[in-house]
């Protein structure tokens, strides 16, 4: 795993390097207005479009037009068990995350809403964007089962949230500011994954399917979850570092989840396949 040392701030000394260490250990702190790591780290966040260097301009764009597709997508997953999830709480929790979904896209976009008509051509073409024509591999597929969704949400949102937390106190205030809303939206989908897969194991026909369809579906989805992070050496991800976007690499964040999964997914009765089954990105 990469080092855990940030790029050094300049010699302004306004952000303390504990403050900055808790961040980089994926704690939270109170907001502030100055940038925290990366080239800029203890001068003012950028708060409109037209101060953000040309750089940091199309890497949020790159970003806002992924997660909003990411989010947009879920909804199309999601939409058929709006009717046919196996009890009234599971259709009114599928109906929480439609809704949360829906709600974060429109956040993505606002923001790409910033860079004017850039960012609503990009809008545009989101809207139209149907099944199987998605950027990630994860958001193309069927949720053909129950376990499908107990395991999407358990792997595949979980993972979201690790890119959701990355932007926290990021350079960009309006990026910045959206943050709390959206984690503690998805804390739910997680949870809820988690226990359908936990209500599978222990309940098996009684609740929806058994222990076998959800092991399957944990071999089914945690490649395609892990793969969501990215390369491992990916160039994109440390310049987001230094511009002061994302406070993790793509391997760092990795690694993370990899550490708080596996022991939740053992709980349950459930075993995680090697981090490398099934991979289509290293």
């Amino acid at each position: 795993m990469p080092s855990e040392s940030l790029p050094s701030a300049p010699s302004t000394g306004a952000v303390s390097a504990p403050t900055s260490q808790i961040l980089k250990e994926g704690g939270t702190i109170e907001p502030v207005r100055e940038i925290l790591w990366g080239e800029m780290a203890g001068v003012r966040k950028y708060e409109s479009a037209e101060e953000i260097p040309a750089e940091m301009r199309r890497l949020i764009i790159r970003l806002m037009v992924v997660q909003a597709d990411t989010e947009f997508a879920s909804i199309q997953q999601h939409r058929p068990w709006l009717d046919s999830a196996p009890s009234l709480e599971d259709r009114w929790i599928e109906a929480r995350i439609v809704a949360d979904e829906a709600r974060h896209g429109l956040q993505a976009c606002r923001i790409l809403r910033d860079f004017g008509e850039e960012g609503q051509k990009y809008i545009d073409e989101l809207l139209t964007k149907k099944e199987g024509e998605h950027k990630l591999d994860a958001f193309n597929m069927k949720f053909e089962r129950w376990s499908d969704v107990g395991a999407f949400t358990c792997f595949v949102d979980r993972v979201g949230v690790y890119q959701l937390r990355a932007f926290q106190e990021c350079a960009y205030g309006p990026l910045a500011r959206a943050m709390p809303l959206m984690l503690s939206e998805e804390q739910l989908h997680l949870n809820f994954g988690l226990n359908v897969l936990r209500r599978m194991v222990q309940q098996g026909p009684k609740y929806a399917g058994s222990k076998e369809e959800a092991q399957e579906a944990v071999q089914k989805w945690f490649p395609r979850a892990l793969d969501m992070f990215g390369h491992s050496n990916s160039d994109t991800s440390r310049k987001a570092i230094e511009l002061g976007l994302k406070r993790w690499t793509n391997e760092e964040a990795r690694a993370r989840y990899l550490k708080e999964i596996a022991p939740l997914i053992s709980a349950i009765g459930l075993e995680l396949p090697a981090p490398e089954y099934d991979r289509h990105i290293l």
